[in-house]
């Protein structure tokens, strides 16, 4: 494949394999394993000293289809294609600590990924610090000899906070850690944490890279040595590997993920400014405007905006669930990056088992809102929010 082609023509043709039918859209090969000539080529491909599959937990070429598009809109050398986005999270990080070993993470996670790094990984004795990392002071003041990994989101779910990567990949290099940045919100159209130093790479691929809402998916991207040295074996012998069928339906997402997602960020853009203006919101936090808390970080290592907004109603939980319960065509749902557009109340849905202070730390109050912008009719959208709002008492 061309090395030069921009990233819309390497959604739809990198790394295609046809079969010897000359199939325009990529074949789904559905097996478990695989068969070979005879006994000297069995043990051949189990010792690696000739290419091919030989266990769909390893991997298949419906899989291999995926990661060669993802590695190349990525700009990575090397991918593994999981079972949902928290298996990538959780196998980015466990892969690579042992007990003894110390993860540094911005607090502001989605609530699964602070469980890794907060409840999971200690019951393995794998310390963890969590901090505000907004602040590069404070992933260096909380920086141990025994520091392995740094982790974080950028921009944050669900307040958008977002995080200086080059920043925090500098102090990880300075002491051999690793950078494992959650990209989600951003896509990877819009951020691209290796260029920024970020050394992993994850995604909930089931979110914008699918974006219809019909199957699971995840992905961790790196350089080839540290897949061969921290993922290779874990992935191998831990199972979290992707069904061929989810990556042949994500194969068809990224064709058409540059068209969703520049109308959704469009769309999004516009509900921002028209919900700054109304009288019942308290505050707006969107990356693409310039009262964003960290509008010059935006501006260094983001490409675009979001098509994720934050809202803070002045009514609390009441007004919240007013305004979610009044809505026509903004569907009630903790997922995002979906055609359809979607709205959360993260208190009680998605971060509902952080603490009352944990919340209160990272913004989530009662009338926070997530608002995941779809490819409908801006207009529409409009529109169903402002009858929404009516909905709210003053």
């Amino acid at each position: 494949m061309s090395k030069t082609w921009r990233p819309a023509t390497q959604l739809v043709h990198e790394g295609t394999l046809r079969s010897q039918y000359g199939e325009t859209s990529e074949a789904i090969y559905l097996t478990q394993g695989f068969v070979y000539e005879n006994s000297a080529a069995a043990e051949a491909r189990f010792k690696g000293e000739t290419d091919g599959f030989i266990y769909a937990r390893y991997g298949s070429p419906t899989n291999d289809m995926f990661e060669k598009r993802m590695i190349a809109l990525e700009g990575a050398e090397d991918a593994r294609a999981t079972a949902s986005g928290m298996a990538a999270v959780a196998a980015a990080i466990l892969c690579q600590v042992k007990a003894g070993d110390h993860i540094v993470a911005a607090r502001a996670l989605f609530g699964s990924c602070r469980y890794v790094v907060e409840t999971l990984a200690p019951k393995y004795g794998v310390e963890c610090t969590l901090i505000d990392g907004r602040d590069l002071a404070n992933w260096e003041a909380a920086i141990r000899p025994n520091t392995k990994v740094m982790f974080l989101e950028s921009p944050t779910n669900p307040t958008l906070e977002v995080v200086d990567i080059a920043g925090v990949a500098k102090l990880a290099n300075q002491i051999g850690a690793k950078v494992v940045v959650d990209n989600v919100f951003a896509t990877p159209l819009f951020q691209k944490p290796l260029e920024l130093g970020a050394h992993v790479v994850v995604y909930s691929a089931t979110k914008h890279i699918y974006g219809q809402g019909r199957c699971l998916g995840g992905v961790i991207l790196s350089d080839k040595q540290w897949i061969d040295e921290n993922l290779h074996d874990y992935f191998r012998h831990t199972g979290p590997a992707m069904s061929p069928f989810n990556a042949w339906t994500l194969l068809k997402g990224l064709e058409t993920l540059p068209l969703r997602v520049r109308q959704q960020t469009e769309s999004a853009a516009r509900i921002a400014d028209f919900l700054a203006g109304e009288q019942k919101v308290a505050k707006v936090i969107y990356p693409g405007r310039k009262d964003h808390p960290q509008a010059d970080i935006i501006a260094k290592q983001m490409t675009g905006g979001s098509t994720l907004i934050c809202i803070e109603l002045k009514g609390g939980k009441d007004a919240a669930f007013a305004l979610q319960d009044a809505l026509e065509i903004i569907k009630i749902s903790n997922n995002l990056g979906d055609a359809k557009s979607l709205i959360t109340h993260p208190a009680t849905t998605t971060h509902k088992n952080l603490t009352d202070e944990a919340r209160a730390e990272l913004g989530i109050s009662g009338g926070t809102l997530r608002l995941s912008c779809g490819i409908e009719d801006t207009d529409d959208l409009v529109d169903d929010l402002t009858r929404a709002l009516a909905a709210v008492s003053a």
